[in-house]
């Protein structure tokens, strides 16, 4: 059974919400720092994250830079 208005203020302004996605933590700190972790990830992450697309979501967290080591050259280092 739905419990609605409970929660971050965010969520109460948007109601009804549909929970697709959820983590259990022993302790309110690791909850906070992976909910702020999750926050700062692209929408195509959150999107295989909530569809438990792990091959999706190890991809999308590679560095995608032009410096990062995966995308350099050896032309450009000799």
């Amino acid at each position: 059974l739905p419990i609605y208005g409970l929660g971050a203020n965010h969520t109460k302004k948007r109601l009804p919400i549909k929970l697709v996605y959820a983590e259990h933590y022993d302790n309110v700190v690791d909850a906070f720092e992976r909910e702020k972790q999750v926050q700062g990830w692209s929408r195509a992450k959150k999107i295989a994250l909530m569809n438990s697309d792990w091959d999706r979501v190890h991809i999308l967290a590679e560095c995608q830079n032009e410096s990062h080591y995966k995308n350099f050259h050896k032309e450009s280092s000799e």
